[in-house]
This record gives C-alpha cells, sequence and structure tokens, in this order.
C-alpha cells in the first residue's frame, strides 16, 4: 500500500498558495505509506512536475524507495499488488518489477497491454520520458482510489492524489474513471487562453480492451446471459445435488487461491515472531467467516489472526430501547417519554454483529482447534465516534452521503483496530491493538452471487432474466461505488485491504456461471441468495455461517443512524452542508 500525490503546473502559478495545499496532501499521502515517503522533481517545457510517494511495505524482502526512477528519466508511483498475471518471487518488489516492463514500452498500446496483464488492485502514475507523456489509471475495478483534479481558471493546475484533506477550495476533486488508461501529453501543454481546453485536448483515453490482442486482465467478464428452463431446487444445504457439485468445488478452489495469494509472505516489519499479520473485517457473517476460514489454511499454524469486530454506542437505539419507538406518539405523550433520564442506562456493545461474531468464533475454534483467534472487540463510545466524524468525513470525500458516512466510520475504526480480546468467553477482557497490516474484506460476494435482497423482487417481476440484468448491473457497479472510499479510509491507518471475492480470477469464474448456479430467488432467505457459497460453506464444516442471513455492516455495528430523531435520515442525502477542510489528526 502507498500513498501516491501528483501535481502539475506552469510558473503562472502561484508557488507558496499550491505549495502549502500541496504540503497537507502530502501529509495525508504519508499516513498510506507511514514506512517511506519521497519526492521528485523536474521540468519539462514550461511545466513543473512533482512526484510523491509513501510507502507501506507489504512485499520483497527490503525496502525500495518509491517514486521508482531510471537513468532515462522514466518515474513511477505505483500504489497495488500483483497477485497474478506476472511473475513475482517472494523477495521482490512488485513494484520494482513493474517498473522494469513499462521501461520496455514505447507506446500506448503496449504500457496499456502491460497493465492489462496484471491481476491485482492498483492506481498507478507513470512518466515516460522519451516523449513527454503521463500515464495514470486505477485497476479494472477500482479496488485502489486515485482522486483527479483537471485545472480550471481559478485553480488552473492539475492534481492526482490517492486521499485528500477533504473539502477545499483548492482543488474539484472526483475519483477517477477505470474505463480506460489515461495519457497526458505533456509536450503539447499550453498555461495560454484557456487552460481547460488545453487540458482536455491532451488528453487522451486509451480503451482498455484491444479485441484483436486482448489481455487476460484488461476488463470484467460480461454474466452468462443463458436462462435456465426449470431449473432443480435445493432442498437444504446438508447435501450438495450433482448439477452443483462441479461448481461449488471450483468456487472453493479459486477463492481458495485468492485467500492464498493475498496471506502468504506478508513481511514481519511493524510485528513481532507469535503476532498476527493478517487481520478480518469479521462480523460473523458468511463471507467473513469463509475468508477467516481459508486464511487458517495457508497463515503460520503458530501465528494468530484477528478477527475485528466493531460495535458502536448508538443514543438512537438507546432511546427506543428505554422509550419504546415513540415515533408515532401525540406531541403531548412524546415529550412525557423524552424527560425519561436513559443517561444511566448501562452501555453494552451487544450489536447484532457482536452476537454472531461471538457464535462463528466458536466455530472457527471447533473446526480450526489449533489456532490462536484473537476475537477483538473494538467498542465505539458515541462522544468518540463523533469527534472522529470530520476526520472520517476528510478520508472519505468526494464520496459524502450519510450511508458514506455510516459505512466509513465503522471501517475507520476496525482499521484502526484498538479494541480488547478475551482468551475464554467469560474471561475478563484485556486491552489489545492489532497489528496486523493486511485485513481481508468480504465485499463483492453479494454483488457476484445474488446475495442482495432486490434480487427477490427482481424474479417476481421479470423471472430469471431480470436476474441476469441485475447482476450485469451489479458487476457494472462495482467499480463506481465505494471500493476508493473504503481504500482511503482504512489505509489511513497504515493497513490494506485485500478482496478476495474481487480477484479478477473469481470474478471472471462467477460472471461465466449460468445464473441457476449461484443464487435460486425460489427458495427461503438464508438459502436462496449466495446459493453456491453457502454449499461450500457447508461443504467445509461451516454449518452455522452457511445459513446466516445478510445484514448491512452499518446496521449490524450500529454506526447508522446514532443521534435520535435520525431514524429517517435516507442514506443518499448529502452530507455536504457539514462537511469542512480538516486537518487529519488520526488518533
Amino acid at each position: 500500500m502507498c500513498g501516491i500525490l501528483f501535481s502539475l503546473q506552469s510558473g503562472a502559478v502561484r508557488d507558496d498558495w499550491l505549495a502549502d495545499l500541496f504540503r497537507q496532501l502530502q501529509a495525508a499521502n504519508t499516513a498510506r505509506g507511514p514506512d517511506a515517503q519521497d519526492t521528485v522533481r523536474i521540468l519539462v517545457r514550461k511545466c513543473s512536475l512533482t512526484f510523491f510517494a509513501s510507502e507501506l511495505r507489504l512485499r520483497g524482502d527490503a525496502y525500495i524507495a518509491q517514486p521508482h526512477r531510471d537513468t532515462s528519466g522514466n518515474i513511477l508511483c505505483w500504489n497495488g499488488e500483483i497477485f497474478g498475471g506476472i511473475d513475482v518471487a517472494s523477495e521482490e518488489n512488485d513494484g520494482a518489477k513493474l517498473f522494469s516492463l513499462l521501461q520496455k514500452q514505447e507506446t500506448a498500446e503496449g504500457i496499456r497491454d502491460c497493465l492489462g496483464s496484471i491481476e491485482g488492485p492498483y492506481a498507478v502514475v507513470y512518466y515516460q520520458h522519451s516523449a513527454r507523456r503521463l500515464f495514470f489509471a486505477r485497476d479494472p475495478l477500482g479496488r485502489r482510489s486515485l482522486l483527479i483534479h483537471r485545472p480550471m481558471a481559478e485553480n488552473p493546475y492539475f492534481l492526482l492524489c490517492s486521499v485528500s484533506i477533504g473539502s477545499h477550495s483548492g482543488y474539484t476533486l472526483e475519483e477517477l474513471s477505470t474505463h480506460c488508461i489515461y495519457v497526458l501529453d505533456i509536450a503539447r501543454l499550453r498555461f495560454v487562453d484557456s487552460v481547460e481546453a488545453s487540458f482536455e485536448e491532451c488528453l487522451q483515453e486509451v480503451p482498455r480492451y484491444d479485441p484483436k490482442a486482448p489481455s487476460k486482465y484488461a476488463r470484467l467478464d460480461r454474466i452468462n446471459v443463458m436462462i435456465p428452463e426449470d431449473p432443480p431446487k435445493v432442498e437444504d444445504l446438508a447435501r450438495i445435488p450433482e448439477h452443483l457439485t462441479s461448481a461449488v468445488d471450483e468456487l472453493l478452489s479459486h477463492l481458495d487461491l485468492s485467500v492464498r495469494l493475498r496471506v502468504q509472505n506478508v513481511p514481519r516489519v511493524a510485528t513481532s515472531v507469535g503476532q498476527a499479520r493478517v487481520a478480518v473485517l469479521f462480523s460473523g457473517g458468511i463471507d467473513s467467516t469463509m475468508l477467516a476460514f481459508l486464511a487458517h489454511r495457508h497463515v503460520d499454524p503458530s501465528e494468530p489472526i484477528d478477527l475485528l469486530n466493531v460495535a458502536f454506542e448508538n443514543p438512537r437505539k438507546i432511546c427506543v430501547k428505554v422509550e419504546g419507538n415513540i415515533g408515532g406518539l401525540p406531541k403531548r405523550e412524546k415529550k412525557l417519554r423524552e424527560r425519561i433520564d436513559y443517561s444511566t442506562v448501562n452501555v453494552t456493545y451487544g450489536v447484532p454483529d457482536r452476537l454472531t461474531g461471538l457464535l462463528e468464533l466458536e466455530e472457527l475454534r471447533r473446526l480450526c482447534p489449533g489456532r490462536v483467534w484473537n476475537f477483538v472487540e473494538i467498542n465505539v463510545p458515541f462522544e468518540e465516534s463523533q469527534e472522529a466524524r470530520p476526520i472520517v468525513e476528510a478520508l472519505m470525500f468526494p464520496s459524502r452521503t450519510v450511508m458514506d458516512l455510516s459505512l466509513a466510520v465503522a471501517l475507520y475504526f476496525a482499521a484502526r483496530g484498538i479494541g480488547q480480546v478475551r482468551s475464554m468467553p467469560d474471561s475478563k477482557p484485556v486491552a489489545y491493538v492489532s497489528p496486523a497490516r493486511v485485513l481481508l474484506n468480504g465485499l463483492g460476494s453479494d454483488e457476484l452471487l445474488g446475495g442482495y435482497g432486490r434480487f427477490r423482487t427482481c424474479f417476481k417481476v421479470g423471472g430469471w432474466q431480470a436476474i441476469i440484468g441485475e447482476l450485469q448491473l451489479e458487476l457494472d457497479r462495482i467499480p463506481m461505488r465505494n471500493l476508493g472510499r473504503d481504500d482511503r479510509v482504512i489505509s489511513s491507518r497504515g493497513k490494506e485491504t485485500r478482496h478476495p471475492f474481487l480477484s479478477l480470477s473469481v470474478v471472471s469464474f462467477l460472471a461465466q456461471l449460468p445464473v441457476h448456479l449461484k443464487t435460486d430467488p425460489r427458495l427461503e432467505s438464508g438459502l436462496g441468495e449466495k446459493m453456491l457459497l453457502r454449499l461450500a460453506a457447508r461443504k467445509v464444516g461451516l454449518v452455522e455461517a452457511s445459513s446466516r442471513k445478510k445484514r448491512a455492516m452499518q446496521f449490524g455495528s450500529h454506526s447508522a443512524r446514532m443521534s435520535p430523531g435520525e431514524g429517517e435520515k435516507k442514506g443518499g442525502l448529502l452530507i455536504r452542508w457539514w462537511t469542512a477542510p480538516c486537518t487529519l489528526n488520526l488518533k
């Protein structure tokens, strides 16, 4: 994991003003890579280019400083992990390996094809000195953040950054699209007349995919459109039907490999022998439990695995518990109820995700008796969550809806990893801070396997054809949704999130499967959605997890709708009126 910051300006820009903004952005991006940082400045014609990169060492035997440079003047800022497509030995640095391949490419298409051969999350900024061109891109799924500010009259400079400092008059940021590789011809840039027009004229969008010479990881596969006539129903999870046996085995094989590639060879940088290097964002749901179980197969058996389980003190929930739901009561009775003193109520953190997490902890202990599972109870008092809110809003920017905030605040505290552990269920808790730098995240299974309730609604309206269409929409939306936001929030703690379900190999396998092998909305809740994954979980022994119903993180952790009176607040509402520039004082 790394932080990337790039700026391009002409001599006409006020250096002191931009330098101050750059320093603030540099501090925010340094938090992503606390192990090493460096800056490279060059002049190209009348343009000043500044490359900054910070490094969180998660690959190789030693640090290799970024930005990468060579004697020809090429420069690479790399924030990513190569898990396939290019052979990278355990002692090698994948950024250095990629840089050596990019140096050999002379054309934009060659660089495009080089990036298309990579399986793994990335954001990249590459300067090709011979052609005076700047290439920048994110992976096809958008698993790493990269924000862009295009030059405009009031802010006539170009910025790229992994994370910002929140809303600020010095830029207009947006997530960089994943649909192409961007190429900026710096040699042709003019900073007179209309800087916006010149920039757009010099910016080329190179399509990721060339049908004449397709690269394996250049784009996402389309959903299989085969419509089943009358597929047999799964009666229960205890027995795998013959027509699903092969699909279950293949899913386990693909997912097991994806997890192995994401947990093996993690350097022992900030940990000592016997400490966890891998953690799971753990709700006790089927996704996170399956990832924890598969990680157990590949993490050193003498090493613990941390299960990060977050719970929030939620005054609105406390109000409802003490007073009942008073929303529909007459005003007079409502006022009488509001006088009840609930400040003396004993705050517990028995949120839904805590309860299911503890149940699945016991199932994992039964199946993996030799493993130490650190179930990290991350309890967040209301006051602490509100103090962190400006920081979280700045980190997640330009995402800024109520739902963004409720999800981001849960990830922020989970990634921080400060909590308590118990050696036994009834033992006294001991303070604990997770040292793990790699966090496994189950995101992606609902989109790929039909885990959302709306798939059931689609089926009622339009049958299997409607399900296929909805699955395609979900797959198409993944790069535009919350992966960039989650990356910005989690990486601010010097941690890296890895998504085994979103390996392009797993995505390709599931996309090509006929729909009725993945999900069956004809079946009851807890069986039909993500049916294939449920059968796989049952096969490896995760009996309780296999029938667990879906629950959104913000509701399972109680991070949503915290204040009394917020019960009707819609997740899509913007929080822009509350957002202000923030100094990222990470605690």
